[in-house]
């Protein structure tokens, strides 16, 4: 079974915050799916993820490059899991399934503190996760930018 971990953007934006999640996540040797809200979306953090920190390298790829099954992380808008990784992360309002918890042993919702239709959906998959058993944990970040768990 998932463990789910949100992350309530509230200081910081997703291009901040998601490469460096992305580092860590990448460092565990696991392989990783990005599911964004919309395509548009996606071609725009695959090229974020190029040129975010000229020290570091994050190998990834999305529709457009292909070679799917090659990259260590995927950057798609929809369901698939073609380089058969075990972490997901969701960010831009992008879907996810209850029955999905099996397919991962990890998911990072990152959601937008500032939109409450991000907020509401946040809520309402915390919602169902727990009712359903699911082990979830709540972050937010200090002043100094930290993630500390909420809950």
């Amino acid at each position: 079974m998932s463990r789910i971990d949100f992350y309530h953007l509230q200081n910081q934006t997703l291009e901040t915050v998601l490469p460096r999640l992305l580092e860590k996540a990448y460092a565990t040797g696991q392989r990783i799916v990005v599911r964004i809200g919309t395509e548009e979306r996606v071609e725009f953090l695959n090229s974020l993820l190029w040129t975010y920190n000229d020290q570091s390298f994050l190998p990834h790829g999305s529709k457009k490059d292909g070679n799917a099954d090659l990259q260590p992380i995927w950057l798609t808008a929809g369901t698939d899991n073609p380089n058969q990784a075990r972490l997901l992360f969701l960010a831009d309002g992008a879907n996810f399934e209850l029955n999905e918890c099996t397919a991962y042993e990890r998911v990072f919702d990152i959601f937008d503190g500032h939109s409450e239709e991000a907020l509401t959906q946040a809520r309402q998959l915390w919602k169902e996760l727990k009712n359903a058993g699911i082990d979830c944990f709540y972050w937010q970040q200090d002043a100094q930018g930290r993630w500390q768990n909420a809950r």
